[in-house]
């Protein structure tokens, strides 16, 4: 039997139209406004451990467009980080894309450095054995 976090992220990977999300980027890109190793403009100890933006033409629910992560690989569309902003109560999803399976745990990490103030859950477009496997 799946743990209640596991059957969770599993449906939420089945309604997530990858695809959709895919093209939408391949169309109209990525704005990377804070690259690898840069500090986050209000919190300067938090450094940003990959290229991290947004996809122009769209809205999050922080009402700001939807953000991504962007990796060094060539994996597409690998997962989903869905988001809890413990701090305003803002829930949002933030996508990670081109991300190898060891860029993956970092973001996963990064996000999840201190649960009182920012939490996530990762949701897989495949299984990660699958992305190691490439």
């Amino acid at each position: 039997m799946l743990a209640p976090h596991t059957a969770f992220t599993s449906l939420v990977a089945k309604q997530v139209r990858w695809e959709a999300w895919e093209a939408l980027i391949a169309a109209r890109g990525l704005i990377i406004d804070r690259p690898a190793r840069s500090a986050h403009p209000d919190y300067p100890t938090v450094v940003y451990p990959l290229d991290y933006g947004y996809i122009p033409g769209t809205m999050g629910g922080d009402g700001e467009a939807v953000d991504c992560f962007r990796g060094t690989g060539t994996t597409g569309l690998v997962a989903l980080l869905l988001t809890t902003d413990d701090r305003t109560g803002v829930r949002q999803g933030k996508w990670l894309y081109n991300c190898t399976p060891p860029e993956i745990y970092t973001v996963h990490g990064f996000m999840n450095y201190a649960p009182r103030l920012l939490e996530g859950r990762l949701v897989m477009r495949e299984p990660m054995h699958v992305l190691w496997d490439r």
